[in-house]
């Protein structure tokens, strides 16, 4: 008995010609290897499917280009590379492909003043297409930080102040008991706000780049900002910590005109654009700043 033919619906024609802009799958599980990090991720795959005739993509044909995900460090030659693999696999069909990586980074951080070290996690995704054989790679990474209010810390200042002459105007001051007010919460009556914070930088990486500069970006970053958030700490990290933030004020203004400064000048990237949030701890909403440069003109 002769094995039957299976069916192919997808090569049937369509019941309305109408072109379609992305065709494909989202979230497919896969290993991805950064920075020697066997990480774990997922991957949106796509094409355009440009003969409005056809009823269907080869979506198979996508994911089996990914596998080579598993063995071969990520960088942008081989994603050009799979891209390539997905239109030559969709030669008659398609003429734009598309792929959207995700994944969380894991670096391992020191303490400010102790030992210790921990694991720091950065949520990562790296979208590259190639379109009419343009090739174009995007890189996007969440960085925390923490961030103290200017005008909290001078109102807070102010308090401290209105304290003091409350407490001692027209008394002889005696570098005993002033001290014993200084580390009281009867002298330090208020402390200024601060917040968690996140940078969401999206960069527009050189096509001529061999691998991902995701490490020296994000360190650029923390620098720049000043107070990154930490993992494993001791009391006297702790304290390093209270001290990096009281001498690194600012508004969400001041943190996206910094990453703005270290950025341009940042080896491989060619455009950017990025979102600082702080999120408030006085208000029930968030302060935004936005900014960009050479953004969509790379």
């Amino acid at each position: 008995m002769n094995a039957l033919t299976l069916p192919d619906i997808a090569s049937q024609n369509a019941r309305q010609t109408v072109p379609l802009e992305w065709v494909g799958m989202c979230g497919i599980a896969l290993p991805v290897v950064i920075n020697g990090q066997r990480l774990a991720a997922t991957a949106d795959a796509g094409v355009s499917l440009d003969d409005g005739d056809a009823r269907g993509i080869h979506m198979s044909r996508l994911y089996l280009a990914l596998e080579v995900l598993d063995s071969q460090a990520l960088n942008p030659l081989l994603l050009k590379k799979i891209l390539q693999q997905f239109l030559d696999s969709h030669d008659d069909l398609s003429i734009c492909a598309y792929l959207k990586i995700h994944t969380q980074l894991l670096l391992k951080r020191p303490a400010l003043v102790s030992a210790l070290s921990g694991w720091k996690s950065y949520p990562v995704s790296i979208e590259a297409s190639l379109k009419n054989g343009m090739f174009h790679v995007e890189l996007k990474i969440d960085v925390d930080y923490s961030s103290t209010c200017p005008c909290s810390a001078a109102l807070a200042r102010q308090l401290i102040q209105q304290q003091f002459v409350d407490d001692f105007a027209n008394k002889p001051l005696h570098h005993a008991e002033v001290l014993t007010w200084l580390g009281s919460t009867q002298g330090i009556v208020a402390t200024p706000h601060s917040q968690r914070s996140t940078a969401h930088l999206q960069l527009h990486l050189g096509r001529e780049l061999q691998s991902f500069p995701i490490n020296n970006i994000i360190d650029e970053a923390e620098t720049a900002l000043g107070t990154a958030v930490q993992t494993a700490v001791k009391r006297a990290d702790e304290q390093a910590f209270a001290l990096a933030n009281g001498q690194n004020l600012m508004f969400c203004e001041d943190a996206a005109r910094r990453l703005n400064v270290v950025l341009k000048s940042t080896a491989g990237i060619k455009g950017f654009n990025l979102k600082v949030v702080h999120a408030e701890s006085l208000h029930s909403h968030d302060a935004v700043a936005e900014s960009r440069w050479n953004w969509r003109n790379a």
